[in-house]
């Protein structure tokens, strides 16, 4: 990936220990560059950084209202989620509505990382159903399209009506021909795209507007329903939630595998990609907490920022060794 640069750094005590490099690119309304560090035409996959506009075709094509899905559908067909109940009933109640069950989905069973159904799981000697994979909320989404379009049960299928209506919002969106796909650890399609794009699609998402055409009041509904239900897009403790939760103004945050994080600030019509090169959750971490304090949506004395940016690194006596911080200038 070319020429990334230092975002967040790594102290213990007088020694800066490990920097983690990447990219970051924050786009106006228009699609124009605002500001950028590393290069913004660096091709990237978004992984779950992706799943607002891979939810697009299920809203805009009418399926969400014929199965008259909510806000808090639509937030976890957004969703990387944790397993929790919160989580897993609302979308075994949604596939259940689709005369649907478990063995339907495609995205394979994965153990819960919300501690308690983990506990459930082991202590009842119970194995993982598909539903408490993280992106079950995204593939009740794909399922539910698929039923609207008449389509076939193999839905991640690169062919199938499903991605095919990804890629035409993906491509629409980010404003450019994305030249490949990835298979994503939920075995969707994961579409390729630069810096730039992604920054792109997230300012359209920020400046769109009921009074648009349907894939922009699309993009409103699940917008809003991720900044209205932040603990359904990812879960307790998980920085998508926490910051969403006590930014000064409404923004919808969302990470993906291997350090990308994005941001829609919709009051500003500022949409950010960002991308941690040695695909450190961490760094990701601190430097999305650090662009958003950058614009005045984040307070950088609040608890919930400093658990994240120039956060203490604690050994296990609880001793503080070090400090996890944005690079100087960045904030």
């Amino acid at each position: 990936m070319s020429n990334p640069v230092p975002l967040t750094e790594i102290w213990r005590g007088p020694l800066l220990e490990c920097l983690h490099t990447g990219h970051a690119v924050i786009c106006d309304a228009t699609g124009d560059v605002v500001e950028a560090w590393g290069d913004p035409e660096a091709v990237v996959l978004p992984r779950s950084s992706a799943k607002m506009v891979q939810a697009l075709p299920l809203v805009e094509s009418g399926a969400a209202d014929v199965h008259s899905l909510t806000s808090e559908d639509l937030a976890l067909a957004c969703a990387s989620h944790q397993g929790a109940a919160i989580h897993t009933d609302r979308v075994q109640a949604w596939i259940a509505e689709l005369v649907l069950t478990d063995d339907d989905f495609r995205c394979g069973a994965a153990m819960p990382k919300d501690r308690a159904a983990f506990n459930h799981l082991i202590c009842s000697d119970e194995k993982p159903c598909q539903y408490h994979n993280e992106c079950s909320g995204k593939h009740a989404g794909f399922l539910t399209l698929s039923q609207h379009l008449g389509a076939g049960p193999d839905y991640i299928d690169i062919d199938h009506p499903v991605q095919k209506a990804c890629l035409d919002a993906f491509e629409t969106v980010t404003d450019e021909a994305s030249p490949g796909y990835g298979i994503d650890g939920c075995s969707a399609p994961n579409f390729i795209t630069t810096m730039h794009g992604m920054a792109r699609a997230m300012a359209w998402f920020a400046s769109a507007r009921d009074s648009g055409d349907a894939r922009e009041r699309a993009a409103v509904r699940l917008r809003e329903a991720m900044i209205a239900h932040p603990e359904l897009v990812a879960g307790e403790k998980r920085a998508c939630t926490e910051l969403m939760r006590v930014c000064k103004e409404p923004v919808a945050l969302k990470t993906g595998a291997e350090g990308y994080f994005v941001a829609i600030a919709p009051t500003r019509g500022l949409g950010i990609a960002l991308k941690i090169t040695d695909g450190s959750f961490r760094g990701a971490n601190c430097t999305i907490a650090a662009l958003l304090v950058r614009l005045g949506l984040l307070d950088a004395d609040h608890p919930v920022t400093k658990r994240f940016m120039n956060a203490p690194v604690v050994n296990r006596r609880k001793i503080e060794t070090g400090l996890i911080k944005p690079v100087d200038g960045l904030v």
